[in-house]
């Protein structure tokens, strides 16, 4: 009896060696597969705690940062010298830095005659001019009523901010027709309340390109002096202001002898002013009524810039005796003066 007891012991010693060491053997054979590493195991426990995958961008971020980095190192080491910051503004700087003031609008008027034979080229030429000034600026081109096309099609070609008006009325005097487009100008820009500072220009014009900077610089009223070339004449005429520094002073004058008028005559193209003169008078000192009898709209600004020489700024203003406008001057000629010649 008692060896069969010993031996159903022994049995049963075997058996529970056989368990512990199976169990032994399945817990390290699937511990194997698993992966090791701490890095692992958080991560484990982070995917279990929030439910979704750690995003990849933050480590993307590290490799560029970390790229961008040595790149500056580099950079450093081929120069030879230590990297520098970059320098940081302070906050008073810039509150005390002035702000750069807005240019002021140009307002160009050219008319046209009907009987110039080379308005087209004219105004490709002066076009080409004018496309060199910063913006902003504004052509206002008139001309009278025309089967042709042609004007239309220049401006398009420009690439300029432009405004082409037709004044359908007939002339038989060249001058008479470019005083009234120049009058049909001011009444647009009066309506449709055009804030910048007018310049009448001619076709033949030629400019220096520093005076539209000066002339963006007016306040009110601005004139200067120009030269006047004639063709198969040699002289040059000078016309405009006398200046001191930016004061004028008084105005040149086409007659050498002592007879000369009340008031000197002041050409078309060597003075600007503030189109807002046109639909607010009372803001330079002048009354509203003056405005409303006046029928011609260039004589008015006549008179108001040879009225109150106080008023006028010489431009340049550092030497208002430069000449930076030149009008090389045509005459138009007519069918009858062309069969006289004949």
């Amino acid at each position: 009896m008692g060896s069969v007891e010993r031996s159903k012991k022994k049995v049963q010693l075997w058996k529970k060696a056989i368990v512990h060491f199976s169990l032994c053997f399945v817990m390290g054979f699937f511990t194997g597969f698993a992966p090791t590493g701490k890095a692992s195991i958080l991560s484990r426990y982070v995917s279990a705690s929030n439910g979704s995958q750690i995003s990849p961008q933050p480590v993307e971020m590290f490799h560029q940062a970390a790229a961008s980095h040595a790149t500056n190192v580099d950079r450093s080491l081929i120069s030879g010298s230590n990297p520098v910051p970059a320098p940081t503004r302070s906050k008073e700087a810039n509150e005390n830095e002035p702000e750069l003031a807005p240019r002021r609008l140009i307002i160009i008027i050219t008319p046209t005659s009907t009987k110039d034979e080379y308005k087209g080229v004219f105004l490709r030429r002066f076009s080409n001019t004018i496309k060199l000034l910063p913006p902003p600026l504004l052509w206002i081109v008139v001309e009278g009523q025309s089967d042709s096309d042609e004007v239309s099609q220049i401006l398009r070609k420009t690439g300029i901010m432009y405004r082409h008006l037709v004044v359908k009325k007939n002339f038989t005097d060249p001058e008479a027709e470019l005083d009234h487009q120049r009058n049909f100008a001011l009444r647009h820009i009066e309506h449709h309340r055009l804030s910048g500072i007018v310049h009448f220009a001619e076709l033949s014009n030629v400019y220096d390109l520093d005076f539209f900077d000066d002339l963006r610089e007016i306040e009110a009223f601005g004139t200067w002096p120009m030269a006047l070339l004639a063709p198969n004449k040699n002289k040059v005429i000078i016309e405009g202001p006398v200046c001191d520094s930016s004061q004028v002073l008084g105005w040149h004058l086409k007659k050498m002898n002592n007879e000369t008028d009340a008031k000197p005559p002041i050409h078309i193209s060597s003075f600007a002013f503030n189109s807002s003169i046109l639909w607010d008078p009372e803001r330079w000192g002048r009354p509203s009524s003056v405005q409303a009898t006046s029928q011609n709209s260039i004589r008015f600004v006549k008179q108001a810039v040879l009225e109150d020489e106080t008023k006028l700024k010489g431009i340049p203003p550092e030497d208002c005796s430069k000449i930076m406008l030149w009008c090389l001057h045509f005459p138009f000629e007519t069918p009858a003066s062309d069969d006289a010649s004949r």
